[in-house]
């Protein structure tokens, strides 16, 4: 399908369960949200929006943003909502779809973005990766669903995608998009990280190399 894709990352939270400042945790040797902006990089899109809110400063002056373009959710506060309606709403005119990441999933491939990106097709609102049978990140989502989801009511995005008949496609030979909540997660992936998954070469590698 033609017109550009951005990938936005979502890293407003102030991580109250992790005790703060998740984003700037170290695992493997690098802050935890560049593991995230490293995949997408990687991923095959045009652009990279990434949205701080909490911690926001301190955040950009610590990690290596690479081209990102950093947006700021001012009322981040209301959540991940709140954070996916500045990202949609900071993307250019020119943008026809948006590939979601979240700024706490290292280990995402970026195959599997280019697995969502080969299955767009007319009509078809939105697809997400899912792993297991549960529904996971990233999510791409067309324009004709952005003003859903930057005017959501009292819905949840999942129930937006669900209502939109977003297809759900299986990665799980693709990675995990096991995310980190609390220190003692962060522990454990550090202590026995995800086996090695294949990048869009098909080549085993680290998401975070």
């Amino acid at each position: 399908m033609p017109g550009k894709v951005a990938s936005v990352v979502l890293a407003a939270g102030a991580a109250i369960r992790f005790g703060g400042r998740k984003q700037l945790a170290l695992l493997e040797g690098r802050p935890l949200l560049e593991h995230a902006l490293a995949v997408a990089a990687a991923s095959g899109t045009d652009l990279t929006v990434l949205v701080l809110g909490a911690y926001a400063e301190e955040i950009e002056a610590a990690v290596d943003l690479g081209d990102a373009r950093v947006v700021r959710a001012p009322d981040w506060e209301l959540g991940r909502a709140a954070s996916l309606r500045a990202g949609l709403a900071a993307l250019p005119d020119d943008v026809e779809a948006a590939l979601i990441g979240l700024g706490d999933e290292p280990y995402v491939s970026p195959a599997t973005a280019a697995r969502l990106l080969a299955g767009r097709r007319p009509g078809l609102a939105a697809l997400r990766a899912s792993y297991a049978g549960r529904p996971g990140h990233p999510v791409l989502v067309e324009r004709e669903l952005f003003a859903r989801l930057e005017s959501p009511g009292d819905r949840k995005p999942g129930q937006i995608l669900k209502a939109a008949g977003a297809l759900l496609v299986p990665c799980d030979d693709l990675g995990t998009s096991v995310d980190i909540d609390t220190r003692a997660q962060l522990e454990e992936l550090r202590a026995h990280p995800p086996a090695q998954v294949p990048d869009q070469s098909g080549r085993p590698s680290r998401t975070s190399e």
